[in-house]
């Protein structure tokens, strides 16, 4: 039983049968001109398209990328570093302000841009873990030049209040990016009416797409230094020759995460997951609850504490179960300490220490919801004896 969608999701069958071709039959280089090359653009630009009417973008404003960190950084470096190479001695430096519940992705890349002299901000979470509108205007300065806040959270599912967050940096004359990885394919998304957010990353793999694909979204007419010197792949923002078969199937995967937001799958796996809630928490007694309850949620994702259990024995225990679930970010695994989120929404460690990631993906089934519930209720009460006992 799979049940950690947010680290990694299955590829679906259909986005496997989309790329074979381009493995082994349309393998031309999609920048040569002879018909080889010619219909492997074909296939990146149909991919282009199907990913642009996914989130409401126009195809022009998609950068294909290795993934989401790599989009994570282009925004980031991409808009800042062109600033502090221009910045006369004495001169005031750009000022960024991000969260402090952000992926590694953008939090380390923040730190790389402090070394290198941009001014850093990072706000605080609420105790439900939303980044108030409040605390935005709070944190904004007349050197703002950009503001970093993620549309979906990895660990707890919260999703912020991007649209009002965006017009607040704009009215501030900052640019808006938004770590959307894990919101892609899991809420609707549509750019269009998003008219302040400047830059979107997403990456395939946390929508059923293959590992090593992804995009940034970059409204037309806002400037982006590239990373990376070479060709003009990609409209001279990220050269190097294309990964056709992955943007293939990350095109296939962008049209059935559309079809499936459509036909009620959010609602369908919400339902999964409040049962699946609802079930752990009677069985597991007082001590027991969500972090982030409240505050709107991707459908998929629940974060679970319990008390008197450390998370890293729990998930060892219900993977000898075949039960699969997190302690966190897998970007994360090993770490020494608690999670950053949890800490940051003001949980004691103790707590942070006791929390686990279930996040569901869309093959979950009902049934796999109730055996789940009966090996996560009973391993909590093992491990709860165990500490007692000790």
């Amino acid at each position: 039983m799979y049940m950690d969608a947010n680290a990694t999701t299955p590829l679906l069958p259909e986005v496997v049968e989309a790329m074979g071709p381009y493995w082994l039959e349309v393998y031309g280089n999609a920048s040569s001109i002879h018909q080889a090359g010619q219909s492997a653009r074909a296939a990146v630009d149909r991919a282009r398209e199907s990913l642009a009417r996914l989130i409401g973008c126009q195809a022009s404003e998609l950068i294909f990328t290795s993934g989401g960190t790599e989009s994570d950084n282009m925004a980031l470096f991409g808009v800042l570093q062109p600033l502090l190479d221009v910045l006369q001695p004495g001169g005031e430096a750009p000022h960024l302000i991000t969260s402090s519940i952000e992926h590694n992705a953008i939090l380390n890349t923040a730190d790389a841009l402090r070394k290198r002299g941009v001014e850093v901000t990072l706000i605080a979470p609420t105790s439900a873990g939303l980044i108030e509108p409040e605390a935005l205007k709070a944190a904004m300065r007349p050197n703002t030049r950009l503001v970093s806040i993620m549309l979906g959270n990895n660990e707890t599912g919260v999703v912020q209040p991007v649209a009002e967050l965006a017009a607040i940096a704009h009215a501030g004359g900052a640019l808006f990016h938004t770590d959307a990885i894990q919101a892609v394919g899991k809420i609707p998304i549509n750019l269009a009416e998003l008219k302040d957010v400047d830059l979107l990353s997403l990456s395939g793999h946390k929508m059923y797409a293959p590992k090593g694909t992804g995009a940034l979204f970059l409204r037309k007419k806002t400037q982006l230094s590239p990373m990376f010197f070479g060709g003009m792949h990609e409209r001279g923002r990220r050269p190097g020759t294309e990964n056709v078969p992955g943007i293939v199937g990350l095109g296939r995967a962008a049209e059935l995460a559309a079809e499936w937001l459509s036909t009620g799958g959010p609602e369908r796996l919400c339902a999964l997951r409040d049962r699946l809630e609802q079930g752990v928490l009677a069985g597991a007694g007082a001590g027991a609850g969500v972090n982030g309850a409240g505050a709107p949620r991707a459908a998929n994702t629940t974060n679970l504490y319990f008390e008197g259990v450390e998370a890293e024995a729990l998930v060892i225990a219900l993977d000898l179960k075949g039960v699969a679930i997190s302690g966190g970010s897998a970007c994360q695994s090993g770490a020494t300490k608690p999670s950053h989120v949890l800490l940051a929404m003001g949980m004691p460690e103790a707590r942070a220490w006791g929390s686990v990631r279930i996040s569901l993906s869309r093959l979950n089934t009902g049934e796999e919801i109730d055996a789940a519930i009966g090996l996560i209720v009973d391993a909590v009460a093992r491990l709860r004896m165990v500490a007692a006992v000790a």
